[in-house]
């Protein structure tokens, strides 16, 4: 818990708008993704299609359901993005977590969200080699002869190291 609260004293709290968006965003997100949500939705646009033949299917009458679904993909897409922002940074969070708690493991995969694309890649790279020779190991220990299997080549230029 020490960790936690001196975490807090380093960053700024946030303010009462984000918090209240916070949970404005989290209350929406729930119930639009409800079933009745979409039920509303179909009868909405079923009630505006039977409606075509008394407004002479106009192009105000099309205007309506085109500014309306506009309207709301539009205000939909900032909380959706926010849900999808917190979702994700609560999942790395939790997998940092893990990987910090695991003995043996690699710290560096605790902050790989940070790391560039380029980065990436190569960490990629790294782990791709480091399965194909466990995989042949196995293989090798299937078969009854181990083949003897050196430590994976890196890709990363010459002189330049990657932190741990």
């Amino acid at each position: 818990m020490a960790k936690i609260s001196d975490n807090r004293k380093n960053h700024a709290a946030p303010s009462a708008l984000t918090q209240q968006f916070s949970r404005f965003a989290h209350s929406i997100s729930l119930w639009t993704g409800h079933p009745l949500a979409f039920l509303l939705a179909v009868a909405l646009v079923i009630v505006w299609v039977s409606t075509g033949p008394i407004f002479k299917y106009s192009d105000t009458w099309q205007l309506v359901i085109n500014t309306g679904t506009t309207i709301v993909t539009f205000l939909m897409v900032f909380l959706i993005q926010n849900t999808q922002n917190r979702d994700t940074l609560a999942i790395q969070l939790k997998l940092s977590e893990l990987v910090l708690a695991m003995k043996g493991a690699e710290n560096k995969f605790a902050a790989i969200e940070d790391l560039s694309d380029e980065e990436l890649e190569q960490l990629h790279n790294d782990c791709r080699a480091r399965a194909d020779m466990t995989r042949q190991h196995i293989e090798g220990r299937k078969a009854g002869s181990p083949k003897p299997v050196g430590k994976p080549r890196s890709k990363t230029p010459a002189g330049r190291r990657q932190s741990s």
